[in-house]
């Protein structure tokens, strides 16, 4: 199996800037989504420094090294993968302290890590991580926001908090606080999987069921730039951000990229990589994906 991925952040049609990032590292198998808050300055800084601190650590680690004994001792990946993101809020936390500019920056970080056929997923904050599987979805992640607390607590019905103005109060993020507290999932993933993780700016805007629809109607490679122009017509009052990875065969048959003339938005960034293979990609060539789920 080989994992294939796509990556689109967009500023969406009400902000001047984008506070948001993503991370592709093609040779640690590595993926994640950040959601800045905090200003201009703060959450561009914290989401940047969150990816980049998560990927750093990771590559450092030791994924193989002390296996755990007993079904209850927690396997090396994750355990990473939650340093890393608890390494990343002190770290932000520590630069707010010391710039009053960039007191209360935070960010949300949801990133997931494939190592020997399993997917390790650390999550804080309202950005999602998706699985597509079987043609059904399944949301893997819960939102850490006053919203979502007060419908798991019977306050609110899901119809109420889709309406709500209050959709952006989170109650856990990465730099707020010195240390924070990450939810984890491990899962052995099969072939033909497809994982998406999204920032709020796209998740506000779209049910599960919006996102199967646009995840089997099509080849994977345009499942981003698809989702990113709906959340734009749909209002785009937040900057929206995409990351599609697919488990795929080794044997894949082509299919086509998008138009590569195409005009792109501004303070956009799209990837496209297969992280076995030792080249990116190039957007003018016949993709090795299908996305007919």
């Amino acid at each position: 199996m080989k994992l294939l991925a796509w990556g689109l952040t967009d500023v969406g049609q009400k902000r001047d800037h984008n506070e948001d990032s993503f991370l592709i590292s093609t040779d640690l198998s590595l993926f994640a989504v950040a959601d800045g808050m905090g200003g201009h300055q703060g959450g561009d800084r914290a989401s940047r420094l969150a990816v980049e601190i998560v990927e750093r650590e990771v590559r450092k680690a030791d994924l193989d090294g002390t296996q755990p004994i007993g079904p209850s001792t927690e396997a090396p990946p994750a355990r990473e993968l939650r340093s890393a993101a608890r390494t990343a809020g002190r770290t932000i936390f520590s630069l707010a302290q010391r710039d009053p500019q960039l007191t209360g920056m935070g960010t949300t970080l949801t990133s997931l890590l494939f190592h020997n056929g399993r997917a390790y997923l650390a999550h804080v904050g309202d950005s999602r991580a998706y699985l597509y599987r079987d043609e059904r979805i399944e949301q893997l992640t819960e939102d850490h926001s006053w919203i979502e607390e007060q419908v798991r607590s019977g306050f609110m019905t899901t119809a109420e908090a889709q309406e709500s103005s209050l959709k952006h109060i989170i109650t856990r993020s990465v730099g707020f606080e010195s240390e924070v507290e990450v939810d984890q999932i491990t899962m052995p993933y099969l072939m033909g999987d497809c994982f998406l993780i999204c920032s709020d700016g796209l998740s506000n805007y779209m049910e599960e069921e919006d996102l199967r629809r646009f995840i089997s109607g099509g080849y994977y490679s345009t499942v981003p730039r698809r989702l990113v122009d709906m959340a734009n017509l749909k209002g785009g009052d937040d900057n929206v951000t995409v990351v599609l990875i697919y488990v795929a065969n080794d044997a894949r048959e082509l299919g086509p990229l998008p138009d590569a003339h195409a005009p792109e938005p501004e303070h956009t960034e799209e990837i496209e990589f297969d992280p076995y293979a030792t080249t990116w990609v190039p957007e003018d060539e016949p993709s090795d994906e299908r996305g007919d789920g």
